[in-house]
């Protein structure tokens, strides 16, 4: 564990404003949990058998002789909140961040340490694969704003809860043979391929990753549905301009995931190269007993992040913008302007579901959109968007291609 000396907490302070005008912009709001949480919340959400839990939890009994543990890791926790304060009937879809210290038990090394910072956001409520796009923009956009270029994104998909079985089922028969025979795998992975063998992937050693080579592919078990959010999900990324790399064996540390994965790395950080993480989890929620939620999110390593580039500054916050997409050609578009309005520091955001428009304005109203901009087919069509004004109630027609001049917001 490490102190933070004045000229550091300097540069901690600017990358932790930027990262908040930076959620600003996409309409997220700050929540902070307990450091310390009931053992059983991490056990329940991250899984008995990963190493988190097995080997790298702070966990105690307190006084009252309750279970309790530092907190390892930042979803858990907001997912706990949400569901004890139902945030879920505040807004169809709570876009969340946090700022905060967590705590493993590993050996210390650069860019890996005892207690370590992280940069999150939990977008609930909502499957569409415009969510998870955004939550990806919004990630590699906060990497951007503390300064870190060259960041290569990494993305691979888990499928559903059955894809995932049917992948892990097949993965084991694969490489049953070699379960068998000592040496070929390491002790972390053989007991890894008899408990929990989607980790294997996450071992660095030689051997372990060889006979992984002719693994077989999560993507070759994907149902119809799945494989279509991915593609999905990959499009809205192209036509966003942000580039990734499609990487099989990439499946996260956490047994909670499903769906879309990804990766952010940087070359200067040596092994230790991930400066931030994340993906779709729709069965967390039920798991800890609340009713069946879509959410999605990310974490950044603040002390990874800082390793390698120092912050720069924001041009402003606030929800300039909410645009209104009625239907998916104009949704695909709305997508593609939003990702090239907050390159210009507009803050702005789009509605995920196909409503009606009265219910999308209402849902403006409530996030406090100072405009709103709305575009169906026939607009589309035109070439134009209507443009409201929420304070004055006013609208006007506006050519699409004026839509990025930023003397609009």
């Amino acid at each position: 564990m490490s102190d933070i000396l004045p000229d550091e907490a300097a540069v901690w302070r600017r990358a932790e404003d930027n990262a908040r005008a930076i959620f600003g912009q996409y309409g997220y709001q700050e929540i902070r949990t307990p450091i310390l949480e009931e053992t059983g919340l991490f056990k329940r959400s991250i899984g008995e058998e990963t190493d988190i839990v097995q080997k790298q939890m702070y966990s105690f009994k307190d006084r009252g002789e309750r279970d309790v543990s530092l907190r390892p890791e930042g979803t858990a926790p907001v997912v706990r909140a949400y569901l004890e304060h139902s945030l879920g009937n505040v807004l169809p879809v709570q876009r969340l961040y946090y700022i905060g210290p967590m705590f493993r038990n590993e050996r210390p090394q650069a860019g890996r340490l005892r207690q370590f910072h992280q940069i999150g956001a939990e977008a609930i409520g909502s499957p569409s694969p415009y969510l998870d796009a955004e939550i990806i923009s919004l990630m590699m956009g906060i990497l951007a704003a503390c300064g870190l270029g060259d960041v290569e994104l990494k993305l691979n998909t888990l499928g559903c809860a059955k894809d995932k079985k049917a992948f892990e089922q097949a993965l084991k028969k694969a490489l049953a043979p070699l379960a068998g025979k000592v040496g070929s795998l390491c002790e972390d992975c053989a007991k890894r391929y008899e408990k929990n063998i989607l980790r294997l992937f996450d071992c660095k050693n030689d051997g372990c990753r060889k006979a992984l080579v002719a693994a077989p592919r999560i993507t070759d078990y994907l149902c119809g549905s799945c494989s279509g959010q991915f593609d999905r999900i990959k499009e809205l990324l192209d036509a966003a301009g942000i580039k990734y790399t499609l990487t099989p064996s990439l499946v996260r540390g956490l047994d909670y995931y499903t769906g879309v994965v990804f990766e952010a790395s940087h070359k200067n950080l040596g092994s230790q190269d991930a400066v931030a993480a994340g993906g779709r989890y729709d069965n967390l929620i039920e798991g800890l007993g609340g009713s069946s939620t879509p959410a999605c999110g990310f974490a950044i390593g603040t002390d990874r992040v800082l390793l390698a580039a120092k912050g720069t500054e924001i041009k402003k916050a606030g929800l300039d913008l909410f645009f209104i997409g009625l239907g998916d050609e104009a949704q695909k578009k709305a997508f593609s302007i939003l990702s090239a309005l907050r390159t210009k520091g507009v803050a702005c955001q789009m509605g995920l579901d196909e409503k009606s428009l009265k219910s999308q304005m209402r849902l403006a109203d409530r996030v406090g959109a100072k405009k709103v901009l709305i575009l169906g087919d026939e607009e589309l069509k035109k070439g134009v968007a209507l443009l409201r004004d929420m304070e004055t109630k006013t609208q006007k027609e506006i050519r699409l291609e004026d839509v990025t001049d930023t003397h609009l917001w």
